[in-house]
């Protein structure tokens, strides 16, 4: 009986194969990705009704005040004199307006916080539904409770309930 001799084969690595699921799986995110937009972005055809009423979006009048300290009504520069009129002309027009007061981000030359309170006391008095309007915070994490803090040892001279020593708004209390 004749033996054939055959040279051991090797182990091989396909790499066609390793590419093939790196592409399913990086499809598969991608797709899982596009899956997970907000409701709230995402366009639709909404149903028509025909006994509803369109929405009536309240007017609404904008107070700004930029990082030199001047305030603006509406796109309009204006005094904080002339603040309390223009603000009312918008009230007379509709008494639904609702008045959005806003404060530019940065470092200003002035400080804005006095113009920003006088502003706020001059529309507090106005009638109008006031709001301040800024860019949102970034999304907090919710850190998980800590850990009830344990009592300090207690030193061995230590009584309940004693006085600190040491001189207090009465006088040396604690010490004899």
């Amino acid at each position: 009986m004749l033996r054939l001799r055959r040279t051991p084969l090797e182990p091989r690595i396909e790499l066609v194969p390793l590419i093939d699921v790196m592409m399913f799986l990086l499809t598969f995110f991608v797709y899982a990705q596009v899956l997970t937009t907000r409701v709230a972005i995402v366009p639709m055809e909404l149903k028509r009704f025909s006994s509803g009423t369109e929405a009536k979006v309240p007017p609404a009048c904008s107070v700004s005040i930029d990082l030199d300290g001047r305030v603006w009504v509406d796109r309009r520069e204006a005094g904080l004199e002339q603040l309390a009129t223009m603000v009312d002309e918008r009230r007379k027009a509709d008494g639904r307006t609702v008045v959005y007061l806003a404060v530019a981000d940065g470092k200003g030359t002035v400080d804005r916080a006095p113009i920003l309170q006088d502003v706020w006391e001059r529309l507090k008095g106005s009638g109008l539904t006031v709001n301040i309007v800024g860019k949102p915070a970034p999304a907090r994490t919710i850190q998980p409770a800590a850990a009830p803090a344990t009592p300090a040892a207690a030193t061995p001279n230590a009584t309940p309930n004693a006085t600190p020593a040491g001189p207090g708004p009465q006088g040396n209390q604690g010490q004899p």
